[in-house]
C-alpha cells in the first residue's frame, strides 16, 4: 500500500543502486591500480630490472593500445567507432601522437634516474603548463585567483627539488619535458579536434593515434636503441619473466586509458580530476614503501605545497567556469 499519489517503489530498486555503487566502486579501484601499476612497473623495469630501453617499451604500451583499442570497438563495441573523415583530421591526429609519443618516452627516461616519488612531483605541475600553452595558443586568460594558485604549485616543485636525496639533472629535464608535453597535449586537442566534425571521445582517439605512435617510434627505437628486439629476446631465453612483464605491463598501459574513460563516463570529468590528485600521494606512499628510496622532510613538503596548489587551481578554474 503507497501514499495517496506517491509510486510504488521498483523491485529490486535498491538492489540496484548497491549494484551501481559496487560497480563505481570496482571502476575506481581499477582506475587506481592500473594508473599506479603501470607507472610502478615501467619504473620496475626501466631502473631495478635493468631494462633500459623506455623507446621499446613505449612502443610496446602504443602496440597493445592500437590492438586492445580495436578490440574494444570493433569485436566488443565498447563505444560506436567514429570514422576519421579527412586527411586534415588524420594529420591533426598525427600531430597528436607525435606529443603523446614525446610525452610517454620522456616520462619513461626519466624513471630510470628518478625515484617514482620525485617524478609525481614534478608531474604534479601539468596545470601550470596548460595555464602557459593556453595562454600563448588560444590567448585564453584565466582569473588573477587560479594564476595566482600556480604559484604553491611551481613553488612546491622548487622546494622538493633542492630536497631530493636523488636528485638527477638529466631526468628532472626529461620529467619536466613530459609534463610539458602532456600539458601540450591538452590544449593542441581543444584546438585542433574542436569542431563538431572532428570530435572524437578519448577511446576512438586512443584507437587512430596508437598506430601512429608506433610507425613514430620504430624509426627511433632502431637507431636510438640499437639490436633492442635482439637484446630482449636474448634476455627471455635465460628469464621468460622479462616477457611477461612486458606484456602485463604493455596491457595495463592500454587499461589505463579504458578506465580513465569509464570512470568520467560513468562518474564525472570532475570526479576523474579529484581521483588524479589523490592518485599522486597514493604513487608516492607505494612506492617508497615498495621501492625504499630515500626522502627527505623538504622534499615531502615540497610535493605538499604543489598537491594543496593544484587543489586550489581546480577548485578556481571549477568556480570560475562560465
Amino acid at each position: 500500500m503507497t501514499a495517496k499519489g506517491g509510486a510504488a517503489p521498483s523491485p529490486g530498486g535498491g538492489g540496484g543502486l548497491a549494484n551501481g555503487r559496487f560497480f563505481t566502486v570496482g571502476l575506481v579501484t581499477a582506475w587506481y591500480s592500473s594508473n599506479i601499476g603501470v607507472l610502478l612497473l615501467n619504473k620496475y623495469l626501466l631502473s631495478n630490472y635493468g631494462f633500459k630501453y623506455p623507446i621499446f617499451l613505449t612502443m610496446c604500451h602504443m602496440s597493445a593500445c592500437a590492438l586492445l583499442s580495436y578490440a574494444a570497438i570493433a569485436w566488443l563495441r565498447v563505444v560506436p567507432m567514429q570514422l576519421v573523415r579527412s586527411r586534415v583530421q588524420l594529420a591533426k591526429i598525427a600531430a597528436l601522437s607525435l606529443v603523446f609519443c614525446g610525452s610517454v618516452v620522456s616520462g619513461n627516461v626519466s624513471l630510470r634516474y628518478l625515484p617514482v616519488s620525485f617524478n609525481q612531483a614534478v608531474g604534479a605541475t601539468t596545470p601550470f603548463f596548460t595555464a602557459v600553452f593556453a595562454y600563448i595558443m588560444t590567448v585564453k586568460r584565466e582569473s588573477w585567483v587560479t594564476y595566482l594558485t600556480l604559484v604553491p604549485v611551481v613553488t612546491g616543485v622548487m622546494i622538493a627539488s633542492g630536497g631530493e636525496p636523488s636528485f638527477h639533472l638529466f631526468g628532472f629535464i626529461m620529467c619536466i619535458g613530459a609534463t610539458a608535453a602532456r600539458a601540450l597535449k591538452t590544449v593542441l586537442q581543444g584546438i585542433l579536434l574542436s569542431s563538431e566534425g572532428e570530435k572524437l571521445n578519448s577511446m576512438n582517439l586512443l584507437l587512430y593515434m596508437a598506430p601512429i605512435a608506433v610507425i613514430l617510434l620504430l624509426p627511433a627505437t632502431i637507431f636510438m636503441e640499437d639490436n633492442v628486439v635482439g637484446i630482449t629476446i636474448e634476455l627471455a631465453k635465460k628469464d621468460s619473466t622479462i616477457v611477461w612483464l612486458l606484456l602485463f605491463n604493455s596491457c595495463l598501459a592500454y587499461f589505463v586509458n579504458l578506465t580513465n574513460f569509464l570512470v568520467t563516463k560513468h562518474t564525472s570529468a570532475l570526479t576523474l580530476q579529484v581521483l588524479g590528485n589523490a592518485k599522486g600521494a597514493v604513487a608516492v606512499v607505494v612506492s617508497i614503501l615498495i621501492f625504499r628510496n630515500p626522502v627527505s622532510v623538504t622534499g615531502m613538503l615540497g610535493y605538499t605545497l604543489t598537491v594543496i596548489g593544484v587543489i586550489l587551481y581546480s577548485e578556481s578554474k571549477k568556480r570560475n567556469k562560465p
